[in-house]
């Protein structure tokens, strides 16, 4: 045999054996620490996924966290005093490539009226308020028919959302995308009779209180079972849709992997695109507006044959130019929710990583023997804010209840000693915001500023250009809502930050 043919199959037969001498340790399948293999039934079939990445959600961009100067990039013309440049790391997660439609929405409001057919009071609940379109002194009821339902709005921003609808609506959206998961698994199967208690949602996938439709679970490494359902630790399901923080939504907003060189930023954006014009610099689309806002007092659109931002009210979610990300409409259209609670010193009292107000610690609902109890008449599990008293003793907290640390506790009070008697534990911020001054008789003020007054951002079809700047920030109840204001998800990310 030619000699030159030989030398590739002795040098392959080498490189066989050395990548075995290595034995056990250089096998990922082997625990570092016992020596046992994973995922064999013959020694008891510990299952363990390997290499799993996260998959990205439907509707959702990577956003690659980091470094970034979170706050006041220019005159502060409120004179608020409320956002004082800090500088934070967010870690990598999800977010929505665009604000939530009218078309989406309406497939939610579908399910909760197909589904809770015995409790119809969900679905009227869940319903946008239309009748934020009303002006006392304008014509808009044209829109409270026709903006939310109309065909021609599909792809246009929901408004008229409240906050805890928003947070409604994204729980709901992650229970549709892991009942699909596993459909698409092959462990489910469709089933358009899910009714009132019994119907999906993950919480309760996972708890073994939901049964569904099944068509062929997964094959059991346990020798003491043949099949068994999908866990968390299969790397199958998807972390919960969410509001982004605060922090979150500026950091995405801003998108300054657009204008870094080797770790070093070279201009702090004012938009979430270069320059501190709100025209588009580009040869092909010069001049024209980078977002729908308001030009000028009483210039919302431009002129005829010629629209400036060629929208009167909101535009579709996909106008304009994306930003570094890929996100549309960070500036303008509409303003958007974020999870945070409103608070003046947010810039004074914060955590350099993933900073955010408004912790409430929860637990899920467990009866004496520790097991999770079953479910309401929603289908939901039942969650607890966790107790002052069970979590004393922890390093990292020692309450439930986050919202008011250091800025609405008994410790920042404005009233001096305890003769004000209120529940610290849940209305603390009255201390610090004294919002009932007919009771309390300590204050001749009332303040807006409470645990349910929640942060919104961007700017919307009604504001002027200084509130596209993504630092901006405003607050509302989390319970009102308006006809420019929306909302988009988020999802944290686990695993790599980089995605790879």
């Amino acid at each position: 045999m030619d000699k030159f043919r030989v030398l590739p199959i002795v040098l392959f037969a080498a490189l066989i054996i050395v990548s075995c001498q290595g034995g056990k340790k250089s096998n990922q399948n082997v625990s570092a620490t016992t020596g046992w293999e994973y995922n064999n039934p013959d020694n008891g079939g510990f299952e363990v996924r390997l290499g799993a990445e996260q998959a990205t959600g439907p509707g959702l961009v990577l956003i690659e966290g980091g470094r970034f100067t979170m706050g006041q990039v220019q005159q502060d013309v409120m004179f608020d005093w409320n956002n004082r440049p800090r500088t934070v790391t967010v870690s990598s997660f999800y977010m929505d490539e665009t604000e939530v439609r009218n078309v989406d929405y309406r497939e939610y409001l579908y399910w909760l009226r197909r589904v809770y057919t015995d409790y119809p009071e969900v679905y009227r609940r869940s319903l946008p308020d239309t009748l934020v379109w009303r002006s006392p002194m304008g014509f808009n009821d044209p829109y409270v028919q026709y903006y939310f339902r109309h065909p021609a709005y599909n792809t246009y921003p929901v408004v008229g959302v409240s906050w805890l609808k928003a947070n409604d609506y994204s729980l709901w959206r992650g229970d549709r995308v892991n009942e699909q998961l596993l459909i698409d698994e092959g462990e489910l199967k469709y089933d358009p009779e899910q009714k009132n208690q019994n119907n999906f949602n993950t919480e309760a996938y996972l708890a073994g209180q939901y049964e569904g439709v099944v068509n062929q679970l997964r094959e059991s490494l346990n020798p003491n079972q043949t099949e068994r359902r999908t866990t968390f630790e299969d790397g199958l399901l998807l972390p919960a849709y969410r509001l982004p923080t605060e922090a979150e939504w500026e950091f995405a907003a801003y998108a300054l992997r657009g204008n870094t060189f080797e770790e070093r930023i070279y201009e702090r954006r004012i938009y979430p695109w270069d320059g501190h014009n709100v025209r588009n610099s580009a040869p092909k689309n010069r001049g024209e507006m980078m977002a729908n806002f308001v030009r000028a007092r009483g210039d919302l659109m431009g002129v005829a044959g010629s629209l400036n931002d060629n929208a009167s009210i909101t535009s579709d979610v996909k106008s304009y130019w994306p930003n570094d990300y890929g996100l549309y409409c960070m500036s303008g259209n509409v303003n958007e929710w974020v999870q945070d609670v409103y608070r003046p010193l947010t810039s004074e009292d914060v955590d350099a990583f993933n900073p955010f107000r408004g912790n409430v610690y929860t637990d899920l609902r467990r009866d004496a023997e520790g097991r999770v109890v079953g479910k309401n008449n929603l289908g939901r599990l039942y969650v607890d804010t966790v107790k002052d008293e069970d979590v004393a003793t922890r390093y990292n907290y020692q309450r439930g209840d986050y919202r008011n640390y250091r800025d609405g506790d008994l410790q920042s009070s404005i009233v001096a000693g305890d003769s004000w008697t209120v529940d610290d534990g849940k209305k603390a911020s009255l201390r610090m915001y004294a919002q009932d001054p007919g009771a309390s008789g300590y204050s001749d003020y009332v303040t807006l500023i409470n645990d349910n007054a929640r942060v919104y951002k961007g700017g919307s079809w009604r504001d002027k250009a200084y509130w596209l700047n993504p630092s901006t920030r405003r607050f509302l109840d989390q319970e009102s809502c308006r006809d420019d204001l929306g909302f988009r998800c988020a999802m944290i990310r686990v695993g790599s930050p980089a995605g790879f």
